[in-house]
């Protein structure tokens, strides 16, 4: 049976009218929990006889101190649970293992009164609240012993307007705690989970006698009892009277009439506050730990990301070799069926001729970029780099191609000093690197063009500058020019026979010697390359 509900009293607004220099916090629920376990765990280890009327979150998690302060033998106690009436359809078939009651308000007085002294409440009773009551959305722990009486209320704010302006009159909580969620630990509706609460504490004796008033104001005007039986063996063979809410407050009134408060013992605020900073250190401890373990899947999330990528850019890799090596096959095959032609021309078969060769040139070019890309891509263990003078490579690999530059009537010319630093490069590395910018700068001059190679010291790098009158490049091609594959738009279809990998080698040597190369060019009028090496003086020993 529900009572038509009248009206009742928020706790929390009660203790404010009360005493409105109550300091006020804005808490997570795991600091809630915190609060209301070390008042309930002092009851445990003192073994301190009490009276205790809560309202939790729901939750297994959340009772299991009271549960155990419950449990001990020989205390003398009372446990009064409220509970939002949305609760009892959830938890109905746990109150008929611990309600051993039922309600009615209009029974006769005087058929109540004979079964008065049967009626005595068990030892912990659930009580519902009515759906509309000002407690619905308030928590609270009450505590009545000999030696203290003590009350933590908890309030959460209807929307986050209203939380904010209780934020004037709201301390900061302690840094570097986190709402962390507590398995069991739900707080009613399921958008409010992550919400804060507005707490406060008093053991002010005078102020929880005003707050037991509000509450039995609240038990006789929108309370209900459960509507259960007591199991007989709780009471043996005979059926226990049921509990009218008057005889509830008629009990805890007589219990607390006879637990006078005497002078507090200080040994029992020193426990309460080493429960209170253990808690804090517990919390404290578990949220490093989740710290660590957020960084932790940080970290592994972006080498799982770096790992994806890596696949991606080996799958496109794949793809574009794939590609690379079927064009040139495709013009070989078609060249070769053109040459089965009885009515061939020589000119003709020449050409065809001339055609295959350049196609297999190129097939060459490409397996062999191929080859020493991923020679460069699987140098795990560093590589001892060697002491090099610039003057003792460079100039032997422009003679090589000056009979290519004069042939397409290139002017080509090297100043490399003598006396320049030893650099630190593997000397088939840097002959390599020469002889890919070297190609570069030729195929793409035009005749009467030039090429220049000149090196200088640069503070602790060389510099060495491959510069050509040639084509040029777009603005926006010279970000794209070290990719694999890349082939500059302005070259023509005599000049695209490469493999699209000379400078994408280039840039990876470099990286391997702690090198750098960059690029300057604009369209009609030429390129210049520069390659940083670093002085051996100053350069790691290896890659």
């Amino acid at each position: 049976m529900t009572l038509t509900p009248t009206s009742d009293e928020s706790l929390y607004e009660l203790a404010l009218e009360a005493d409105p220099t109550l300091p006020i916090l804005q808490v997570s629920p795991v600091t809630l929990k915190a609060a209301f376990s070390g008042l309930i765990e002092l009851l445990i280890d003192r073994e301190l006889p009490a009276v205790v009327w809560a309202k939790l979150p729901r939750g297994a998690i959340w009772q299991a101190e009271l549960e155990r302060y419950s449990a001990l033998e020989g205390i003398p106690r009372a446990i009064y649970v409220f509970k939002n009436h949305r609760e009892e359809s959830a938890d109905e078939s746990s109150l008929v293992s611990r309600t051993l009651v039922d309600t009615t308000t209009t029974a006769e007085p005087e058929a109540r009164a004979v079964e008065q002294s049967k009626a005595t409440p068990p030892a912990w009773l659930e009580i519902l609240l009515a759906p509309e009551s000002h407690l619905r959305r308030e928590y609270f722990l009450l505590v009545w012993t000999a030696h203290f009486r003590g009350c933590i209320l908890a309030h959460r704010p209807r929307s986050a307007q209203l939380a904010k302006a209780a934020e004037n009159n709201v301390v900061e909580s302690l840094a570097g705690l986190t709402d962390v969620s507590l398995a069991g630990a739900a707080i009613d509706d399921g958008q409010e989970r992550r919400q804060h609460l507005l707490i406060l504490s008093s053991f002010d004796g005078s102020l929880v006698e005003r707050l037991l008033s509000g509450l039995t104001q609240v038990l006789m005007t929108s309370a209900t009892l459960p509507n259960t039986a007591a199991p007989t063996d709780a009471i043996g063979d005979e059926t226990r009277p049921r509990l009218a809410l008057p005889d509830v407050v008629a009990h805890w009134n007589q219990l607390t009439r006879t637990m006078p408060t005497s002078a507090t013992d200080p040994a029992v605020w020193g426990q309460l506050l080493m429960k209170q900073i253990q808690r804090q250190e517990e919390m404290l401890q578990r949220n490093a730990i989740y710290r660590r373990q957020a960084e932790l899947v940080e970290i592994l999330q972006l080498q799982k990301e770096e790992l994806l990528n890596a696949l991606r850019s080996k799958a496109d890799f794949i793809n574009t070799v794939g590609q690379e090596l079927r064009t040139p096959l495709t013009t070989i095959k078609t060249a070769l069926s053109l040459l089965n032609s009885p009515s061939l021309k020589p000119p003709q078969r020449q050409r065809y001729l001339d055609l295959i060769a350049k196609e297999c040139d190129r097939q060459s070019s490409l397996i062999t970029s191929l080859l020493d890309l991923v020679q460069l891509d699987q140098a795990v263990s560093p590589t001892a780099l060697e002491t090099i003078r610039m003057s003792d490579i460079v100039p032997g690999v422009v003679s090589t191609y000056q009979p290519l530059a004069e042939e397409k009537g290139v002017k080509l010319s090297h100043k490399v000093p003598e006396d320049l630093p030893e650099i630190a490069c593997m000397g088939n590395w840097l002959k390599q690197i020469v002889i890919n910018l070297l190609h570069n700068g030729i195929k793409f001059t035009p005749t009467g063009g030039q090429v220049w190679v000149r090196a200088k010291q640069q503070g602790s790098y060389v510099n060495l500058e491959v510069r050509d009158t040639g084509v040029g490049m777009a603005p926006g091609e010279l970000p794209k020019i070290f990719d694999r594959f890349y082939r500059i738009r302005q070259a023509s279809l005599d000049d695209a026979s490469g493999a699209g990998l000379g400078l994408t080698i280039v840039q990876q040597l470099l990286l391997h010697c702690g090198g750098s190369i960059s690029v300057k060019s604009r369209p009609g009028e030429g390129s210049t390359f520069t390659v940083l090496l670093p002085i051996r003086a100053q350069a790691p020993t290896s890659s």
